[in-house]
């Protein structure tokens, strides 16, 4: 009989399901899941039976986890966010089944129907969001910070941003990652890293696109701008100047260019109230001594009250919540245990 293959040496594998009687497997499944994502069931009705796994391979730093995925809200929280040191960027290749909804910040538990097609969520560890699966299958990839943005301008721009299987690009790379899995049991680590490697470049590279990042030098203006726009708001956050105006002014860009790139954050004024508002949540967490009001004033919130309501728009709690909850969300942090 033919030797069969084998896992090569510095790859690392395991396993993991559930199946049966949900009132002990769902509980399996949230502390499986909850390094990374805090597991809510679907709806209000409860399930019977909840059958899901994991295959999980991982090569450095890399990781690819091959799941079949039962109804669930996976929550990543303003307050495990702002206390957790994760800040990978994974893709999610749906494969069957409906693709899971992003639903932004809120954990909402109502869905409108989604495309049954082969399709791709990109999701920023470092941002808070609600997911809500199907029943289904995905092969998802973990992917550093630090190689995202080699090819993508700014990784926090890709969260929540989804394409579809809709061109030569995007058809090719989910081919080569479906071809990864099934063939990475044989290949040495050499050739598995770089054959993950390049399903990365090939998922960056139709993000590009998507965003017009790529294809000819127009693109690579619009990528060069849209970083000058980023790296001068986060230089003057705390600039209680700083508005659409003032970028505009001091880089000498036109306003509907600006508008253009931005549009994926809802324009360029959206994306500094979220970037400030971010910037607070943080604070609030790391610096449980300092008052509310002094961290909101110090970005540009002058009035507490419009503060306190936009703060509960962007993560659904207000200030005070949060800067309560900080001892105990750092508390929580470090008895985490890594998921990849």
């Amino acid at each position: 009989m033919p030797e069969q293959p084998t896992l090569a040496p510095g790859i690392v594998h395991s396993d993991f399901s559930v199946q049966g009687d949900a009132r002990k497997s769902f509980l399996a499944w949230q502390e499986r899941m909850s390094p990374v994502y805090d597991i809510r069931p679907a709806g209000k009705q409860a399930e019977d039976t909840f059958d899901a796994s994991l295959s999980r391979y991982t090569i450095d730093n890399l990781s690819l986890i091959d799941f079949l995925t039962a109804p669930n809200l996976a929550v990543r929280s303003l307050g495990r966010v702002s206390t957790e040191s994760v800040r990978d960027v994974t893709f999610s290749i749906f494969l069957e089944g409906p693709p899971s909804q992003f639903l932004g910040n809120k954990p909402r538990t109502e869905a409108q129907p989604v495309p049954r097609v082969p399709s791709i969520l990109a999701l920023d560890m470092d941002q808070p969001c609600t997911i809500r699966s199907f029943e289904g299958r995905l092969l998802l990839l973990f992917v550093p910070r630090a190689l995202v943005e080699r090819f993508f301008p700014d990784a926090a721009s890709l969260h929540g941003r989804c394409i579809h299987a809709a061109t030569p690009l995007t058809r090719l790379l989910i081919e080569h990652v479906i071809a990864l899995r099934r063939q990475i049991v044989g290949l040495s680590k050499e050739e598995a890293h770089q054959s993950f490697l390049t399903a990365v470049e090939l998922i960056l590279a139709a993000f590009a696109q998507q965003a017009g990042f790529a294809g000819n030098a127009r693109a690579a203006v619009r990528a060069a701008v849209y970083g000058k726009v980023r790296r001068h708001v986060e230089m003057h956050l705390r600039d209680p100047n700083l508005s659409p105006e003032s970028v505009l002014a001091s880089l000498h860009f036109s306003r509907a260019s600006v508008y253009r790139l931005f549009e994926h954050e809802g324009g360029l004024a959206a994306y500094i109230r979220n970037r400030r508002l971010r910037m607070a949540a943080d604070e609030l967490v790391r610096l449980p001594h300092r008052g509310i009001q002094d961290v909101a004033s110090g970005l540009g919130f002058n009035d507490a009250s419009s503060f306190t309501r936009a703060f509960r728009r962007a993560f659904d709690i207000a200030p005070r919540e949060l800067h309560e909850y900080a001892p105990l969300l750092r508390r929580d942090h470090t008895q985490q245990t890594r998921f990849i």
